[in-house]
């Protein structure tokens, strides 16, 4: 009866290549009526029932081959032979609904064993069917731990731990775009290098997903194996170039964060250190915008009062990455980041605009546009008090930007006048404001080539006027003065600097 079990073939498993949901297990991979525990123990002595049965032969191995006897085979779920010069086997196992209930946990084990072999995917014509095999034994794998049909122990998370390490944590190839400048980096035009093994990885990691997500999954058991070691190598692979394999890792990662509380500092700590690496050492990283979306979760969820540990987060590294030339890859989810701490805490206003001044770009005139966009963001959620703290430096650098040479940067500003939140926090501050940025105002009225700059410069001193007409006047008045004064000036160093060249002129004749 068993021979003939295993002289079927295998089934596929239905996955939906589109995205990350595989259908559900069928019933007959229910949970064991008994509910045993497993242990490598009773994994080898099912092995070892099985590989008296049947093997099938197999092309050499590549890495992650077992060697040995035959029972260290049978701890992999391979059997194999290295008399002389015999050739590697290879054993095809039989699929869960087709053994009893009582050794479906020594099965499991088995398949994850066999699913620790590593092929080479760079060749797509090698080590055909090996690769389907696993592919297949680790679909199987997906759904029999959805369906929640094994207790897992300690040694089922041991077990686990090793197949995904075996398979996920690699060195990663270098970069397409090493030399290039990360900020002229296009996704659309320039080649990325693309995990060749990501139809075989993707499952690796939606079956860890769910292993983590399991509410059979105790923290407190698994934590043994997946410790802050295994926690570091899993943000390391942050740094794949691959998107989809970023995207994977930012829902295993919160996932974590959100089961393992003991877990929950370092993995923060960890993030922190690869942001003062970006920062300050290597400007390049491509996982930024991932980490900080986890971060944006994470400071969604800080308790209040916030403690000075996540200010100082705040202060050291997450304001220091506006300085990066890349910003714009990762700035929608420092923007979200931004808000989130001064939500949890309205008096970080001030400490995140005076940051943002403090790295605001002179050259770049796209970073500009990201930053006065943040700006906006900003100021929605800030407090009249904490705008007051901060009014004086934050005018002198908005007037700056409504007389930049680049439009887009002028029309950005001046759109901040059609914020009704901006209106409130300027107008009962008018009289400092006022004198700040009416000299910018007074520059682009005298004629801005561009005409949607004029109108809409021409509305921002409206709203001045009619607020406090007697104060613009006297700004005014004073802004005139002022350039009357400079004209003077200017008069009185041309005539000086033409003095200095006739008595220039005269000594050079008499010589």
């Amino acid at each position: 009866m068993i021979k003939q079990i295993l002289n079927r073939l295998p089934r596929r498993n239905s996955f939906d290549g589109s995205g990350t949901t595989f259908r559900a297990a069928s019933s007959s991979s229910e949970r064991s009526s008994d509910d045993s525990s497993v242990t490598p123990a009773s994994s080898r002595e099912f092995l070892r029932t099985l590989d008296k049965k049947a093997t099938v032969s197999a092309p050499n191995l590549r890495d992650g081959q077992i060697s040995g006897d035959s029972s260290a085979a049978s701890d992999g779920g391979i059997a194999r032979t290295m008399a002389n010069t015999s050739p590697a086997v290879f054993t095809e196992l039989p699929l869960f609904r087709d053994v009893p209930l009582s050794d479906r946990p020594a099965l499991f084990i088995s398949k994850l064993n066999l699913c620790t072999m590593i092929f080479d995917y760079r060749d797509p014509a090698k080590d055909l069917r090996e690769k389907e095999i696993k592919k297949q034994t680790l679909l199987e794998l997906v759904d029999f731990i959805s369906a929640g049909s094994i207790r897992i122990n300690e040694a089922v998370c041991g077990e686990v731990v090793k197949m995904v390490e075996a398979n996920l944590f690699r060195g990663l190839p270098p970069s397409a775009h090493e030399n290039a400048h990360l900020e002229s980096f296009d996704m659309d035009e320039d080649e990325i290098n693309m995990e060749p093994a990501w139809p075989h990885l993707q499952v690796v990691y939606e079956f860890f997903l769910r292993f983590v997500a399991s509410s059979d999954t105790d923290p407190r058991v698994a934590k043994v194996h997946i410790n802050q070691e295994f926690v570091l190598r899993l943000i390391e692979l942050f740094d794949s170039e691959d998107s989809r394999e970023r995207e994977y890792l930012k829902t295993v990662l919160h996932r974590i964060y959100g089961k393992f509380m003991m877990h929950r500092a370092f993995i923060r700590k960890a993030i922190n250190n690869v942001f003062y690496r970006f920062v300050f050492e290597t400007d390049r990283h491509n996982g930024i915008a991932e980490l900080l979306e986890i971060l944006g979760s994470i400071i969604n969820g800080f308790a209040l009062p916030l403690k000075d540990e996540h200010k100082v987060f705040l202060r050291r590294a997450l304001i220091p990455l506006h300085k990066a030339k890349c910003v714009g890859l990762y700035h929608r989810q420092l923007d979200y980041c931004m808000i989130q701490f001064i939500e949890k805490d309205y008096t970080l206003a001030e400490t995140i605009i005076k940051g943002l001044l403090k790295y605001w770009p002179l050259t770049n005139s796209h970073k500009e546009l990201l930053f006065l966009t943040e700006l906006e963001d900003i100021l929605e959620v800030t407090q009249p008090d904490e705008f007051k703290r901060c009014m004086v430096p934050l005018f002198r650098q908005l007037g700056r930007c409504l007389n930049s040479p680049h439009f887009q940067v002028a029309e950005r500003a001046l759109f901040l006048w059609n914020n009704d939140h901006f209106i409130s926090l300027i107008i009962p501050n008018r009289a400092v404001i006022l004198p700040i940025i009416l000299p910018a105002l007074e520059k682009n009225a005298d004629g801005h080539w561009n005409q949607t700059i004029y109108g809409m410069n021409m509305n921002a001193r409206k709203i001045f006027l009619e607020a406090d007409q007697e104060l613009f006047l006297e700004c005014q008045r004073m802004f005139k003065e002022d350039e009357a004064n400079a004209a003077k000036l200017k008069e009185k160093q041309d005539l000086i600097w033409q003095q200095l060249e006739r008595v220039a002129s005269s000594r050079a004749i008499v010589k």
